[in-house]
């Protein structure tokens, strides 16, 4: 057996500054700190940090007045920061950055007069924070057949967002299908879609052509995760996506296959490296690292963590 490691894989910018975040949080305020949702989209991670001591919730009512709460990654709605105001609650934003440029863009848009068509997938964290920024203004789709439900006059305004996880091929067909039927439809400078989402499905699309298997590290829950298995299966492979190396299934493997291993954007590298360590034992597979792409992006923490991070920083290199 081969192992064909992709990179890049695993974290993103976003997902790094969000679990930084947490964990500075942790040191730098004490127990309990409260998280308004999951941090990211990954089960390991949550576990992590619940074991530490984190709190998770999914209603700000469930927090003591007064109290820390980390805004997860993918963002919250108005509504949300105006409750955590009320309650009086200490929160510390970790909304990944480009995430924060889709709320702005739908709150410009919005303001404009525009009827925002937002591509995604309903119930998603991300979408819903996005949508609470203008509610009465944006309308969802999630596929081509939502498109040709829609109606509006060639005189209307409207401009088109998406999701920063989704399948960069879905996302175009549906963007092609809103063009088509609303030629003078707008969109923003720049597409929204996340580089690192981008990055890990070109990785799968080139490296899966010399794979028998696709093993995806990634959640159930992680919307890029699921993109990145069902685009081995587009791609002809079998693929599964798995938390760790116990969800594995010894049938799914011969012992000459090639084995193509990623990880979405929030499964952390340990996971990845367990795994491979699994199937070197059962198979005596060799590894070899395949990139495809550099990643070399950094966002910056909250405010209320940097001056504390760069304590930590001059803490641990005074000690190193």
């Amino acid at each position: 057996m081969e192992i064909v490691l992709a990179a890049p894989r695993g974290f993103c910018a976003g997902v790094n500054m969000a679990v930084t975040s947490l964990e500075l949080a942790i040191k730098h305020f004490g127990l309990p700190i409260y998280v308004y949702h999951e941090i990211v989209h990954n089960q390991y991670v949550v576990k992590t940090f619940q074991a530490k001591g984190a709190v998770f919730v999914d209603d700000l009512l469930e927090i003591p007045e007064g109290a820390t709460v980390l805004f997860s990654a993918h963002g919250v709605s108005p509504e949300i920061r105006r409750v955590a105001k009320q309650r009086g609650l200490f929160a510390i934003d970790a909304t990944c950055p480009l995430v924060t440029k889709v709320h702005l863009e739908a709150i410009k848009y919005a303001k404009a007069g525009y009827t925002i068509i937002l591509i995604g997938h309903e119930g998603h964290d991300e979408v819903i924070g996005t949508m609470g920024e203008a509610p009465q203004a944006i309308v969802l789709v999630e596929d081509e057949n939502d498109v040709d439900r829609l109606d509006y006059p060639p005189d209307s305004k409207l401009a088109y967002l998406t999701q920063t996880t989704l399948s960069v091929d879905d996302a175009n067909r549906i963007i092609g299908r809103l063009r088509q039927r609303f030629p003078w439809i707008e969109s923003p400078p720049k597409e929204d879609i996340c580089y690192a989402t981008q990055n890990r499905q070109e990785a799968v699309r080139l490296l899966s052509e010399e794979a028998d298997v696709v093993l995806v590290l990634g959640s159930q829950n992680s919307s890029n995760s699921q993109r990145l298995r069902e685009l081995g299966i587009e791609q002809g492979r079998r693929a599964h996506l798995i938390d760790d190396a116990d969800d594995i299934d010894p049938e799914w493997f011969a012992p000459q296959d090639r084995v193509l291993v990623t990880a979405g954007a929030s499964a952390p590298e340990s996971v990845v490296q367990a795994t491979i360590d699994w199937l070197v034992e059962k198979y005596g597979a060799s590894v070899r690292e395949e990139s495809v792409r550099k990643e070399e992006v950094l966002f910056p923490l909250p405010k209320p963590l940097r001056e504390f991070a760069k304590a930590e920083r001059s803490r641990a290199a005074s000690q190193g």
